[in-house]
């Protein structure tokens, strides 16, 4: 150890004891991290300083007196075999005393001197028993914690304590009768619990134990006779935690005592621990205990046990019953331990155990039921053996159970099936109902949640139940596979109940694997025999119609169609033979397409057709008329299972149509056809119309026998019964007779339409139409819409036979008439009835038939139709009805949408009739009206409707002779204004009928079918254009309409258009068209030379105007105006413009954006303002008030005035001509004028000369908004962005460099913002740019020189200067502006020099003596109150250093250091970092001379302490200037480690870096130390934490790697004394470093 002073040791060691208590806990962890390391280097030393420190100080506070102890255990733990005998027995005798020093129980302190003496005793067991014991007389009560020790000791060391432990309890049992207090109890059971579980184990592990001679019957005498006392008296305590101790010290000595003693206390033990039960919460202990005797006792053959059967059992199902917890662990561990419990008693007594579970079983309460369950399943797992001979009696039982309605009770039922089908219960009489019950929940509904109830940990949901048979009855089909023969074919008698409809998909899947299965081995039993005796099986008819029914629905019931048409598949030749190959063929095709769609891509009408072809060619390939009829018959009987389900019952209605039209028995057609007329319940809609579909595709085979039944059923008994007498006694359930009228009507309509066109037309009016008129005045909706639907199905299949032969319809017009009423009959506010859309369609139907309708009724069809369906609200509009009555928004969505594709089939089908100019009038008058509304969705569908029938014109027009197209300009010149309508909709269907428009006149003008023209295609990316709303677009697209218009419109039409388009100028939307901006202007430019007196007044007109108009495209056209004016009369324009007033409104921006349109005008403007600007006083120093001291810049008007209004005509692109030509000057005078505007407030009568003595008053909130400043920095930015300058003001946008430049304190960061990009981005426009702003440089305003100053300077940082050849120009005005009297000036001016370095490095030698000498004077600089220009000066020497010769320097490196060397540790973070920079820079000029090596060692331990710096930026200039002075140091290693450590961009691990250095230091330079550690103490006093840390640190790293010959160069009071002052720091990071350097004292 030799050199470290042992006072040194003893000095840290007492102030790291002082330390312990620490409040910071890092700092405490820290400095018992130090102490535990001097003491694992030295314990006997710091155990010695521990005890004294303790002895010292008795009356120290607990938690410090728990630490120094914690301390001891630590060292003698990990120390043991290294500290000295007499050393390890004062320690025994410290703890021992500390232990027992307090009569009270101090339990974190006795405890931690207990851990010392365990700790030891793991080594020295007879020291330490000889010291307790010493404490631990007869007859006296010891001390809680001597009792806590032993009992702690016979748990670490088993084998040293044992042989103890008969004498130990000799003493302690006279103990345990005087003990009074529940604390002593307490210790004395766990004593006793801990002594029974050593003695186990060593008894258990006899082979490696010291004495083997030890036996159970050893202790069996002092066990009972302790045992008496715990038993009876303790147990009884009203202290539940040492009740819990007493039953868990009984539990562990059941196993100790006698067999005869234990047989004899079992009747009153049992009970007294099952008792304890009521007393405590805390249950896991009492099961482990009544565990422990159970077991103690089956292993001696207890007799007595069975007496107490009962009561156990009893208990035990208490336990099991009582809720599980998984976030509460010990109910876990109870419930597991209490099964063991049943476990034992299963071996030993299972009748009785058996009977008891399974008489509870049929208790009906909740907990009891799971906890009956709970333990049945787990003796069906563990206990296999003997429960084998249990299986029937278990089936038996479990019935009850199955009753049971709650979820959490079936969650236990579904596991304990599961455990029993593993065990070959199902197999047996009674398993079928287990299955059952698992289908039964495979089917559950969701849950339904009633309100928010308090969450229940073991809540079980329905669907966590049905996911969980899912799982269990996958399980029963995939691995045990025993019971394939009990789920086949049984499973399949649950497919087809309505009940188990939800158990679908997983019964299918199941079923698939079973078949599969079979049918793979080729097993017998696939193929089923429907008709064994006693089958409960339902027939293959059945199947298959339940299973394509569900096909239909494929994504109800958990997404069933893809699973039942896989069965169907997997099932074929048990269904028939022949329907095998078909569906081999055709089935997987459509589950493939199932299961790539999903609800909503699904077409369900096309998809349920495939299902009928599917149905209809499987009856084919089968062609077994009996078996087809057997089917039908099924079918019909199998309808009522679907009365909750009418989609599915409609889909089947449509299934037994199919199965009859390949049915040759006429009498079972027409029984099956009775079946259904009688059995419908008519008052259903989607029921009514199912079976009028079915009756109807019945009819496609059997025409005649459908008409008689229909015939016969209206006039059978059922309609009489229906209408009942007067209809009094109608029963709330009966059918009243209108609905049943409505299927019949329904009928005949589906029966026309399916009807083979060879025989309808004889049959429509005798049979069907007869039929149905009687109803026609009705005035119950369900007859009127059955009515509407059935002649539109009837008028359909007219007009398909009519394509064969001629056909008069008669009864055309009264059809017509009805259809009307109905319509007018519709309220007009709202759409709740499909009857529009079915009347609509009808009539679409009826119009194709002859007699063609005379000119009123067209008129008042067309006129009737349009005014129902036009006026409707919007789709999205809410219903304000009752709620029965409303339609929910998408069934609403889709009855709109079929109702306008009704209408404009309508429409189509009437204009077909007289496809010639006047009958597209005769249309378009009554749709004409709507187009301007001002309600957007009626002039959406009017445009639509148009669009709808112009294509149907062009599409259907045939020109035979020559007819005029008359009215094209009329329905031009409504229709063009609406393509700038502001719904786009009505836009993009706008441009298709001008469009459609104009191809129709191409055609009359005599232009082939397949002529494109290229004018009127350009339309079509017009049409594209309209989509974007902007106003710029739509103007342009309107000029190429009127283009293409007037191309094709012929002479005579065109003043027709003009006057429609007047009108369109007031339309209630429409952005107004062209004509009105070309007319203006085409006046204004034929006349407007001679006006110039008006040119004021005709602005000013122009301005107000422009207030009013919204519209953009005639704003645009205003501008064209004013454009015009300006070519004829400039100086006027501009003269009246720049006096309106400030700011400028919207509308006088707009006309000097104007003004920007035409390059030639607009540079002859800006000419002029960059003449006045350049010579017009920016500002004036005004006081502002006569109280407040100093002077207020105030802006004059014109320059502000004419700065607005250069960014106002910038602001259009078609001045980018002319400000590329004057860009330079533009640039040179808007910074200059932005220079001028920062800080400049705005006069308070700023329009006191304006023109316009009515507009003086200008907004207030605009004045808010107007900013001096502000006007300047944005008409700069526009300047750029026009200048296509983008690359520049991108990088200017992101950094935020505009509002840094109206920022007084930013101003000359945002500059040199904007100068950098300049240089980087435009280069090329630099010179002329320069040459502009020169003369600005010795301006009288301070504020100009400043910005042209930051602007030059950043420029010098650019190599781009020197390729341009203005860097001299830039560099001589630099050294000007060095002596400027103002100091920003001047600071920019040294920034400017430096930035040489960066910008034209290969420059710097040229100008050395120059550069050294501002650098130099720039450091000196006096009056610098911000050091800004000291910082700039050591920046900038910094920058320069790089480039300049050795030559040049040589004689100066030594005396800029001493210049730096005082900045090293300057309170301002930027001023460290460049002086650090500076001196790594200087560095390269010092190598080889011996005085800058020493002056580099002067400052080494500065630069190492501040790589912690907290300022980021310092740490990185210290990683560069040591990497820089590597080589001078003169040590290769360290040379070594600084390039590799210290990079800028990678962290850097402190610790091991100052570690590592310290070492090398040592090696390197040892005569050094002595500066160094000196050095190094200085800067405990730093300013700074994490220097005065790094500091400790150094010093510990420096101790810790210091051979001991070097001792002698380390003044070590200093060192102790520094770090025992440091332990006490403010700042806890530093305490935590010098404990921890403390550590390194060895």
């Amino acid at each position: 150890m030799g050199v470290i002073e042992e006072t040194d040791v003893e000095q840290v060691t007492l102030a790291l004891l002082d330390a312990a208590n620490d409040r910071d806990p890092v700092v405490q962890e820290q400095v018992r991290k130090s102490i535990l390391t001097l003491g694992n280097q030295q314990p006997d030393k710091v155990l010695s300083m521990c005890q004294d420190y303790l002895l010292k100080h008795p009356k120290l506070v607990v938690g410090h007196r728990v630490v120094v102890l914690q301390t001891i255990e630590l060292v003698v733990k990990s120390r043991i075999d290294d500290i000295s005998y007499p050393k390890i027995k004062s320690v025994i005798q410290l703890a021992s005393d500390e232990m027992t020093k307090s009569k009270e129980v101090v339990p974190e302190w006795q405890q931690a001197a207990s851990n010392i003496l365990v700790a030891v005793g793991n080594k020295y067991i007879n020291d330490i028993m000889e010291e307790i014991l010493g404490k631990f007389q007869p007859g006296v009560l010891p001390h809680f914690f001597v009792i806590q020790t032993l009992a702690n000791l016979s748990d670490s060391n088993v084998y040293g304590m044992v042989p103890f432990l008969s004498a130990i309890m000799g003493t302690m049992l006279p103990m345990l009768g005087m003990t009074k207090q529940d604390n002593m109890k307490w210790v004395f059971s766990s004593a006793l619990c801990r002594f029974s579980e050593s003695i186990l184990e060593y008894l258990a592990n006899l082979d490696k134990a010291p004495d083997p001679t030890v036996r159970k019957d050893t202790f069996s005498s002092e066990i009972y006779s302790a045992y008496d006392i715990l038993f009876n008296s303790w147990i009884q305590s009203r202290e539940s935690k040492l009740r819990l101790t007493v039953a868990e010290a009984l539990g562990s000595m059941s196993h100790l005592m006698a067999h005869d003693k234990l047989e004899e206390q079992l009747p009153k033990l049992l009970p007294t621990i099952l008792g304890l039960y009521k007393k405590n919460s805390e249950h896991y202990i009492i099961s482990k205990s009544l565990y422990q005797v159970l077991e103690a006792s089956v292993n001696m053959g207890s007799r007595v046990l069975e007496t107490q059967i009962d009561g156990l059992l009893v208990a035990l199902h208490q336990q099991i019953c009582s809720p599980m917890d998984f976030n509460n662990p010990p109910t876990v561990k109870n419930h597991n331990e209490v099964l063991r419990c049943f476990t034992i008693l299963a071996n030993t007594f299972t009748d009785r155990l058996m009977v008891f579970v399974l008489q509870r079983l049929e208790n009906s309460n909740e907990r009891n039921r799971m906890g009956s369950l709970a333990v049945l399943r787990h003796l069906i797992n563990s206990s296999t053996s003997i429960m084998e001979t249990k299986r029937l009696l278990i089936l038996a039982s479990i019935r009850q159970p199955l009753a049971d309605h709650s979820n959490k009770v079936k969650k236990r039922v579904v596991q304990v099936i599961s455990a029993m089908a593993h065990h070959g219960y199902l197999e047996l009489e009674g398993g079928d109902l287990l299955v059952r019950f698992i289908i039964q929940h495979c089917a559950l509904p969701d849950t339904y949640h009633r309100g928010q109830r308090p969450p229940d940990p073991e809540e079980v949901t329905n669907e966590a139940l049905r996911s969980m048979c899912d799982n269990t009855l996958h399980l029963f089909t995939t691995t045990v596979g025993r019971l394939t023969d009990v789920l086949w074919p049984m499973l399949l008698c649950y497919l087809t109940p309505n009940q188990y409809a939800n158990a679908t998909t997983p019964l299918c899947k199941s079923l698939i694997l079973l078949a599969n299965k079979k049918q793979t081995a080729q097993e017998p039993n696939f193929i089923i025999d429907f008709n064994a005796q006693g089958s409960s099986l339902p027939s293959q008819y059945i199947l298959m119609i339940r299973l394509l029914v569900n096909a239909a629905f494929p994504f109800r019931c958990r997404g069933h169609g893809a699973p039942s048409l896989s069965l169907l598949h997997a099932i074929s030749p048990n269904i028939h033979p022949k329907a095998k190959p078909l569906w081999e063929n055709e089935i997987p095709t459509l589950v493939t397409y199932l299961e790539e769609s999903t609800e909503d891509s699904l077409d369900k009408k096309k998809w349920e057709e495939t299902l009928l072809q599917l149905l209809s060619k499987t009856l084919a390939a089968i062609d077994d008329s009996q078996w087809t009829g057997q089917l039908a018959e099924e079918a019909t009987r199998y309808l009522p299972t679907y009365n909750n389900s009418l989609e599915e019952k409609s889909f089947l209605y449509r299934c037994i149509g199919v199965i009859l039209q390949q049915c040759y028995n006429k009498e079972l057609v027409r029984k099956q056809l009775q079946e259904m007329l009688i059995g419908t319940r008519h008052n259903d809609a989607i029921e009514r119309t199912g079976v009028a579909m079915g009756i109807g595709l019945c009819a496609s085979s059997h025409l005649d026998g459908t008409l008689e039944k229909l015939e016969e059923f209206g006039k059978s008994d059922a309609f009489r019964k229906a209408s009942g007498i007067f209809g009094l006694l109608k029963d709330k359930n009966d059918v009243d007779v209108e609905k049943m009228k409505s299927t019949l009507i329904l009928c005949y309509g589906y029966v026309a339409l399916h009807a083979p066109e060879d025989k309808l037309l004889t049959r429509i009016d005798s049979d069907i139409l007869h039929n149905i008129s009687k109803n026609f005045n009705t005035k119950d909706l369900t007859m009127k819409l059955s009515l509407i639907h059935s002649v539109g199905l009837i008028a359909k299949a007219i007009s398909k036979s009519v394509r064969k032969q001629g056909f008069l319809f008669s009864r055309k017009q009264e059809l017509m008439g009805v259809m009307m009423d109905f319509i007018k009959a519709e309220p007009t506010d709202v759409m709740r009835t499909p009857v529009r859309y079915l009347v609509l369609t009808t009539c679409a139907n009826l119009i194709n038939l002859d007699p063609p309708l005379t000119e009123n009724e067209n008129f008042d069809l067309i006129k009737t139709c349009l005014n129902g369906v036009y006026g409707l609200p919007t789709v999205d509009t809410p219903d304000k009805a009752k709620d029965e009555e409303a339609l929910d928004p998408q069934q609403r969505e889709v009855l709109y949408s079929d109702t306008f594709n009704a209408l404009h089939e309508l429409l189509r089908n009437v204009l077909a009739r007289d496809l010639s100019p006047d009958g597209l009038q005769s249309v378009f008058k009554h749709i004409e009206s709507w187009l301007s509304s001002g309600q957007d969705h009626e002039r959406e569908r009017a445009v639509k409707t148009t669009a709808e029938l112009l294509q149907f014109y062009l599409d259907n027009l045939s020109v035979k002779n020559l007819v005029t197209f008359h009215n094209l300009a009329a329905l031009v010149g409504r229709l063009a204004p609406r393509c700038t309508d502001p719904n786009p909709e009505v836009r993009r269907a706008a441009i298709d009928c001008v469009y459609r428009l104009m191809y129709i006149q191409l055609r009359y003008e005599g232009f082939s079918l397949d002529y494109k023209d290229d004018s009127v295609e350009g339309l079509l990316d017009v049409r594209e254009k309209l989509s974007n709303p902007d106003h710029s677009v739509l103007y342009k697209t309107c000029s190429e309409l009127t283009k293409i218009i007037s191309k094709r419109l012929p002479q005579q039409q065109l003043s027709t258009l003009l006057f429609m388009l007047y009108d369109g100028l007031v339309d209630s939307q429409s952005n107004c068209s062209r004509a009105s901006s070309v007319i203006l202007n085409t006046l204004l430019k034929n006349r407007g030379a001679g006006l110039q007196d008006l040119v004021p007044e005709m602005l000013e007109v122009l301005h107000s105007r422009l207030q009013v108009i919204g519209e953009e495209q005639v704003k645009v056209a205003i501008g064209q105006s004013i454009l015009i004016l300006a070519t004829q009369h400039l100086q006027t324009v501009v003269n009246t413009l720049v006096a309106y007033p400030l700011p400028y409104d919207s509308w006088s921006c707009e006309m000097w954006i104007a003004l920007g349109a035409d390059s030639t005008l607009a540079l002859q403007i800006m000419e002029m303002m960059i003449e006045k600007l350049n010579v017009m006083v920016p500002f004036v120093d005004k006081k502002e008030s006569m109280l407040r001291p100093g002077l207020t810049k105030v802006t004059t008007s014109q320059p502000l005035a004419m700065t607005c209004a250069l960014r106002e005509m910038m602001l259009n692109g078609q001045s980018a001509e002319a400000v590329a030509h004057l860009f330079p000057k533009l640039f040179s005078a808007l910074l200059v004028r932005l220079g001028s505007s920062v800080g400049v407030q705005l006069p308070k009568d700023l329009n006191s000369n304006s023109i316009i003595s009515d507009r003086k008053t200008t907004n207030k909130i605009n004045m808010a908004n107007f900013d001096v400043c502000g006007v300047a920095v944005e008409a700069l930015r526009i300047l750029l962005g026009r200048a296509q300058l983008d690359a520049v003001v991108k990088p200017l946008d992101q950094d935020g460099a505009w509002d840094k430049m109206k920022d007084p304190q930013q101003h000359t960061t945002g500059v040199t913002l904007l100068s950098r990009a300049m240089a980087k981005h435009a280069g090329p426009r630099l010179p002329a740019i320069v040459e502009s702003l020169c003369p600005s440089l010795c301006n009288i305003y301070e504020c100009q020189r400043i910005t042209v100053t930051a602007f030059f300077s950043e420029l010098l940082n650019h190599h781009v200067v020197t390729e341009l050849m203005i860097l001299d120009m830039l560099m001589n005005n630099m050294m000007e502006r060095i002596t400027d009297t103002c100091g920003t000036v001047r600071m920019l001016a040294v920034r400017g020099l430096g930035n040489i370095a960066v910008g034209s490095p290969e420059k710097v030698n040229k100008y050395a003596k120059e550069l050294l000498a501002a650098m130099s004077s720039g450091m000196e600089e006096k009056d610098d109150p911000g050091k800004l220009i000291t910082l700039e000066a050591m920046s900038g020497m910094s920058k320069i250093l790089l480039y300049l010769d050795q030559k040049n320097v040589h004689l100066l490196v030594v005396y800029i250091f001493m210049k730096i060397k005082p900045f090293l540790e300057n309170e301002n973070d930027e001023i460290r970092c460049a002086s650090i920079m500076l001196l790594g820079n200087l560095s390269k000029f010092g190598s080889g001379e011996p005085v800058f090596k020493d002056q580099i060692h002067n400052v080494l331990v500065s630069l190492l302490l501040h790589l912690s710096d907290p300022n980021p930026q310092v740490v990185k200039a210290c990683k560069y200037a040591m990497r820089i002075c590597a080589p001078v140091i003169g040590s290769e290693q360290i040379s070594a480690m600084f390039q590799k450590h210290l990079l800028e961009e990678k962290g850097l691990h402190y610790g091991e870096f100052i570690n590592d250095l310290t070492k090398y230091l040592i090696q390197d330079f040892p005569g050094m130390l002595n500066f160094y550690h000196i050095t190094v103490i200085q800067f405990f006093k730093s300013n700074w934490a994490e220097i005065r840390a790094s500091a400790a640190m150094f010093i510990g790293f420096l101790l810790g790697n210091l051979p001991d010959e070097h001792f002698s160069h380390m003044n070590m009071g200093s060192v102790t004394k520094g770090l025992v002052m440091l332990l006490q720091d403010p700042d806890p990071l530093v305490r935590v470093k010098a404990a921890e350097a403390m550590g390194h004292f060895h």
